[in-house]
């Protein structure tokens, strides 16, 4: 599961670097974009390339040029430990970079063209930030503020983009010291926490399409510097329960169930939930999935002292070999001779 966490002081420092690339009423080829964003967020990869071709046009080729790049960067979350997807996720995004600053500098006063372009800067720093590199991401972070501003200065109504901006306010005040030290020396402006929530609702509530990306955020904003388990644990469920073909949010759930909350039966019951949709094909990547599962169920099961069902649930890793998710097999293999070694020894 610490796979799936991004690092902490990479978390703290550049998350409010993040800019959604959702689409909105306001933004031309609306609906169509928002039909292509479901698909990301139900997981639904192999259908992308043909819900991209529906969308632009009418939406502009290069919001499915950043749609293209945030479909990997959503992939690479299912297995963030991989580095498997990278060098296809940076050619796709510094692509849909270089199309959207050429899109600002045919039409600057367009304010669609500055809000693709804070979401295509947004997009890589959000895979910065999961690899450590922090003052690359810090960098991008000043250039998707910039974006953005520019955006809501030429048209205040474009709702999505506070979202951005109320995420760059929001952690740039609650960053830790070391964090806004490197904001100092990169010379980023401050935040303003209640200003930048505040921000994040308003896009929240107000824009087309970005209640899957704002709730993914906020979740968690809510776990880790609201200190409020229960409504990230809420947010996570209606996500789930919204795009229940993504493993990655169930996964989420068992995990908040588990480290913030403390309850291993209803942590069991979210992996074992997990596990019965994996080996149905309900969700995408199953293997994958099922591996996340039984790794899950094994570690709950020892703690509830239950080793014999907890042995099972390794050996079934151990037995399918799985190449993915990265460092799995490994892990089992591990857990496995510990558990049995205890359990021959306490005999």
């Amino acid at each position: 599961m610490k796979a799936l966490l991004r690092p902490a002081l990479a978390r703290a420092t550049v998350v409010l670097l993040l800019a959604s690339p959702a689409a909105a009423q306001g933004l031309a080829g609306g609906a169509q974009l928002v039909r292509a964003y479901d698909a990301i967020f139900d997981a639904r990869f192999n259908e992308l390339p043909a819900v991209l071709a529906r969308t632009c046009p009418p939406a502009p080729a290069e919001a499915c040029q950043l749609l293209d790049a945030v479909g990997v960067w959503w992939q690479i979350q299912l297995d963030p430990a991989s580095l498997a997807r990278d060098t296809q996720f940076q050619s796709k995004v510094d692509a849909a970079i270089a199309a959207t600053v050429a899109w600002t500098k045919r039409e600057p006063e367009r304010a669609e063209a500055w809000f693709y372009l804070g979401g295509a800067y947004g997009a890589r720093a959000q895979w910065r930030v999961l690899r450590g590199e922090q003052v690359g991401a810090a960098r991008d972070g000043k250039r998707i503020k910039d974006a953005l501003e520019r955006a809501l200065a030429l048209d205040p109504d474009l709702q999505e983009a506070y979202f951005g901006i109320g995420l760059y306010h929001y952690y740039a005040d609650v960053a830790p010291p070391a964090a806004k030290l490197l904001r100092f020396l990169l010379l980023l402006p401050g935040g303003d926490r209640t200003e930048g929530m505040k921000e994040m609702l308003r896009a929240r509530e107000h824009g087309a399409l970005l209640r899957d990306e704002a709730d993914y955020q906020l979740q968690i904003i809510e776990l880790w510097y609201e200190r409020h388990p229960q409504r990230a644990l809420d947010l996570l469920t209606q996500l789930r329960d919204r795009h229940p073909r993504n493993p990655l949010f169930p996964q989420l759930i068992a995990h908040v169930q588990d480290a913030y909350l403390h309850d291993l039966a209803s942590t069991l019951r979210t992996w074992r939930s997990l596990a019965e949709a994996a080996r149905a094909r309900r969700v995408a990547y199953a293997d994958i999935a099922d591996v996340r599962a039984r790794l899950g169920m094994a570690s709950v099961l020892e703690r509830m002292n239950d080793t014999d069902a907890a042995i099972e649930q390794l050996r079934a890793v151990v037995a399918a070999k799985p190449l993915a998710p990265f460092g799995a097999y490994a892990q089992a293999q591990r857990d496995l001779t510990r558990l049995v070694t205890r359990s021959r020894a306490s005999r």
